[in-house]
């Protein structure tokens, strides 16, 4: 399957403040740029904290420093947009600073930009879930199981031959953009034990 990479959301025109910048100085570049956050990287480009706009409020000191929340919680290019919104989610933070290999800042995603991977269409998903995953990452049959798209939340249901298909089935449908949570209704042939449904943790990324 493919999937939506955060480096094609990011935004590589990244402002940053250095560790010694002044608070006064880091207030002027959120107000001037229009931004609620931003990273500060020392002289090498690696993120060393973020500060934000409720950092400015919270806090009083003299640099950047003294209010950045750290250690930074950064992402790859690479890695997978919808594993970002996730790792967002779970962190409770508003961005996230995108690092290189070496750990340099090469640009920023917020959750705006990651809002709009969860904007896709039920019947979309429900396609790339039955075509993508059941059809061709699985080779079953597209109506092996029943999905079921309501808002983002997938219901799969229906039995299947065995527990690892169950396991990769829920795996690879929580991956695919635009879904936000997963609700288990599969009963393997192989394992009476599998247990009751219960759904996946939604996450929400609308407030």
């Amino acid at each position: 399957m493919k999937h939506l990479k955060v480096g094609g959301l990011m935004t590589d025109d990244v402002v940053s403040a250095l560790p010694g910048m002044s608070f006064r100085d880091v207030a002027k570049l959120l107000a001037e740029h229009d931004i609620s956050g931003l990273p500060v990287v020392d002289a090498d480009d690696h993120v060393v904290g973020v500060v934000s706009e409720s950092d400015l409020l919270a806090r009083r000191a003299p640099t950047a420093r003294g209010v950045m929340s750290a250690p930074a919680v950064t992402v790859h290019a690479e890695e997978a947009a919808a594993d970002a919104a996730r790792l967002m989610a779970r962190r409770g933070v508003e961005r996230l600073p995108v690092v290189d290999e070496e750990e340099r800042l090469v640009g920023i995603v917020t959750r705006r930009d990651l809002l709009r991977v969860f904007l896709r269409p039920d019947p979309e998903i429900r396609r790339r879930i039955r075509e993508e995953i059941l059809a061709d990452s699985m080779d079953l049959p597209q109506d092996a199981v029943d999905v079921h798209v309501l808002d983002g939340v997938v219901t799969l249901a229906g039995r299947v031959r065995l527990r690892s298909q169950a396991v990769m089935l829920l795996r690879l449908a929580e991956r695919v953009e635009g879904v936000v949570a997963v609700v288990d209704r599969l009963s393997p042939h192989d394992d009476a034990r599998f247990g009751a449904p219960s759904p996946r943790a939604a996450y929400d990324f609308s407030e």
